[in-house]
């Protein structure tokens, strides 16, 4: 189980890292172009909501719901009756969506009122972002569909064709911005209209594979359906529950847009670069994760559902805790390397580098809640992450309101990241109690070695590398060194990990 499961998230993770790489092409384009002034926040903003609605459904509500329900039928049922589940939700997830999408557009002045209510002083930058909006809002439509489509393919172990599919997203970005953005009165919506057609490319190119497994579906209006209704009613819960994250850095958004001119930009480029882990790993992890527990729920075999979970959260920890402290330690040579062109100046890199590093102390709670939920979902307890969740948000809004004053938009990372560990705090203990989850024996051992090897990466970087060095240097120069340092403090970790005695049997689930 351990191999097949190391295996597909290894596949995950590589198709994942091209994406990722061009994602930070096309963030460095953006930073070069537009630089982080109030059009820029505009995007970001228009960008948001749409994007923050797809990871509800691609990473959250709906893939929670529709794997487990899936599942079931491919263990209980026949191929026509999984032919029929799927034509059916395909056209009752059709329908809601498009409904919604009218809606968003219809309602976008309301939108940017309630996500960036700061905007409204500001006629021209409102104006801009309700504008750029009606154009990414039909994205929601199209990536929800490919999350849909996703989910089939992954639960029949076609991992690599959804996670290649948001290498679209940044193709058609780049190319809006490069050839686009010149013929344009205002450069900035072509990025908006890269948006939309990325939607419409990430869409098609689930066809093909959805055909070769034979569930290509036929639409077919289903909200009478037993396995529709199913999902439906596991989906409310779970549009709150798996996405408290999200939820904290859509109020972070909120906030910024009345603290100084740039905060919006300074806190997308800071979660950019906290979203490459995250993506790279987490959202791998609990993408291949869900099937196998689902899986294991469906069968009865709780005795394998407890490994399973084991075995992700050791990985969490052996590539979560590095992550983060990486992060934290090389934020400013982060953003200079990939940002400081151009319209992004020196300001910024301090600006962005200070909520970059108030994000990357909550990585491993954000990782964490990504691979923990899944836990409930699969069993399909929705009410108990919704619960938990509700107390995270709450005590993510007192954060704000502390932290705000005196760390400014830096606060806000910070009370985002503090609200994930309470989250995931909430989500272990409740698996440890109700006995769900047992850890494996070795557990105290294996967290000494992390913290050895981790203690030893972070004093080599705080030690050696002088990070205000990148601020004057060029762009061979910083990409070298930040590359340079990046291997010699993994190989480092790595190295003293493996002299304290650990091997890659003490994952195996």
């Amino acid at each position: 189980m351990s191999r097949k499961l190391f295996k597909s998230t290894a596949i995950v993770s590589s198709m994942t890292m091209i994406s990722r790489i061009l994602g930070f092409i096309r963030d460095m384009l953006f930073a070069r172009i537009f630089g982080a002034d109030s059009s820029s926040d505009a995007f970001f903003v228009a960008f948001k909501i749409p994007n923050f609605l797809r990871r509800l459904f691609a990473e959250g509500a709906f893939a929670q719901a529709f794997v487990p329900v899936l599942s079931d039928y491919k263990e209980q049922g026949g191929q026509e009756a999984l032919k029929q589940f799927v034509n059916r939700t395909a056209g009752t997830l059709a329908i809601i969506l498009m409904f919604t999408t009218i809606a968003g557009m219809l309602a976008a002045p309301y939108l940017i009122m309630v996500f960036a209510p700061g905007f409204s002083w500001q006629g021209e930058q409102y104006d801009l972002a309700v504008q750029m909006l009606r154009i990414t809002f039909p994205y929601l439509f199209f990536i929800s569909s490919v999350a849909f489509a996703g989910g089939i393919l992954n639960s029949f172990g076609k991992f690599a064709v959804p996670a290649f599919t948001p290498v679209f997203l940044n193709i058609c970005l780049i190319a809006a911005a490069i050839w686009l953005a010149p013929l344009m009165p205002d450069p900035i919506v072509a990025l908006a209209w890269g948006v939309f057609i990325a939607g419409a490319v990430q869409l098609l190119f689930q066809f093909p594979a959805l055909y070769r497994l034979g569930l290509l579906p036929r639409l077919q209006f289903g909200f009478k359906d037993a396995g529709v209704k199913r999902i439906l009613k596991l989906m409310v819960p779970a549009l709150f529950g798996v996405s408290i994250t999200q939820i904290n850095l859509l109020l972070d958004t909120l906030i910024a847009s009345f603290l100084a001119t740039g905060s919006v930009s300074w806190l997308y480029y800071s979660d950019r670069l906290v979203e490459f882990p995250l993506g790279l790993f987490g959202i791998a992890l609990a993408t291949v994760i869900l099937p196998s527990l689902s899986k294991n729920h469906a069968a009865d075999d709780m005795q394998a559902f407890s490994k399973s979970l084991d075995w992700g959260l050791k990985l969490v920890i052996l590539i979560g805790l590095p992550a983060s402290l990486g992060l934290f330690m090389l934020a400013e040579p982060m953003v200079s390397t990939l940002f400081q062109y151009n319209e992004f100046t020196e300001h910024d890199v301090m600006m962005a580098g200070k909520s970059l590093k108030a994000y990357s102390l909550g990585l491993l709670g954000f990782i964490l809640v990504k691979v923990l939920v899944p836990a409930f979902s699969s069993r399909k307890d929705m009410k108990t992450p919704v619960r938990f969740g509700i107390y995270a948000m709450v005590a993510n809004m007192m954060l704000n309101i502390a932290l705000v004053f005196p760390l400014a938009h830096a606060g806000l990372a910070l009370a985002t990241s503090l609200g994930a560990f309470f989250n995931a705090s909430l989500l272990l203990a409740a698996l440890l109690k109700t006995g769900i989850y047992q850890p494996s024996k070795g557990w105290r051992v294996f967290l000494l070695r992390i913290i050895l090897a981790a203690s030893a990466m972070v004093a080599l970087i705080y030690h050696c590398v002088d990070t205000q060095q990148w601020l004057v240097w060029g762009l061979i120069d910083r990409a070298l060194y930040l590359a340079m340092w990046i291997a010699i403090a993994g190989s480092l970790y790595g190295v003293v990990l493996l002299f304290s005695g650990l091997r890659v049997r003490h994952l195996s689930a």
